[in-house]
């Protein structure tokens, strides 16, 4: 009898929190709210700096689907075609559609296919080179905000810890004063309860860091689930299973970049 009430009261949890996450048209805190969202928001151009085809579905389809939805111009940058397994000309279509699926036209996606930038855990990137190509792409589109990794990458990856460390080189080096965000990394419980964790996400975002981080709440989840599976290639039963119950795919909590 016990696990029935328990069984329920997680369903409960879960639906209760699926429904603030669907129906909430609204991020936190309220500072940066009037950066991205509302009649006075600015038009901004936004770089999303990714390492491989396939991350801006699987972590960060909820800030791109609400940047759009907001009118800002998104523009997305992967760092390398994925071809650890020989299949990188494949993953680099497979990018283009899953873009597709979240509202960015391919002429705003750029895939890198830099010898020195290869997929792969053994892989290590030069940072400079990282700055160099960001840095590229800023000038060129005029770009005023930036959105990437942190410093441990979500899942570790260093392809995705390089691109960060690419990102804060080029910062210290630029003489502009880009805007720059950068996705957090959640421990493994957090990672994986779903749209449980928007409760924790807001409360971390209003109390911990008030002005210095924010909530991108995700309206159109089963988008999230069409992109990913565009990634045909990558679409095996565990990482359908990632995007299910991963709080990725429900919510995005960002905090601002230091360029020290």
């Amino acid at each position: 009898m016990a696990w029935m009430w328990m069984a329920t009261v997680i369903i409960l949890l879960w639906a209760v929190s699926l429904w603030k996450v669907i129906h909430s048209s609204t991020m936190v805190p309220s500072k940066f709210q009037a950066i991205f969202h509302g009649e006075n928001a600015k038009n901004k151009k936004v770089l999303l700096v990714v390492a491989h085809p396939d991350d801006e579905s699987m972590f960060f389809s909820p800030t791109i689907i609400f940047l759009i939805s907001q009118g800002h111009s998104l523009h997305i940058l992967c760092m390398s075609t994925g071809n650890a397994g020989g299949k990188g000309s494949i993953r680099k279509e497979e990018l283009y559609q899953a873009c597709a699926v979240l509202g960015v036209p391919s002429r705003q996606v750029k895939v890198v296919d830099h010898p020195k930038l290869q997929d792969g855990f053994n892989e290590p990137w030069d940072h400079g080179l990282l700055a160099t190509i960001i840095g590229e792409q800023i000038k060129m589109l005029e770009i005023d905000t930036i959105i990437t990794f942190d410093g441990y990458g979500i899942s570790g990856h260093p392809n995705h810890r390089d691109v960060r460390h690419g990102l804060r080189n080029y910062l210290r080096e630029s003489e502009n004063r880009d805007e720059a965000w950068e996705l957090i990394s959640k421990g493994i419980l957090r990672k994986y309860i779903g749209p449980v964790d928007v409760w924790l996400s807001i409360f971390h975002c209003l109390l911990r860091h008030p002005g210095q981080t924010c909530c991108f709440l995700n309206a159109s989840p089963r988008r999230s689930y069409r992109a990913m599976a565009e990634h045909q290639s990558q679409w095996l039963w565990f990482r359908k299973l990632f995007v299910l119950f991963s709080s990725y795919t429900y919510m995005n909590t960002l905090r601002k970049v230091s360029s020290h």
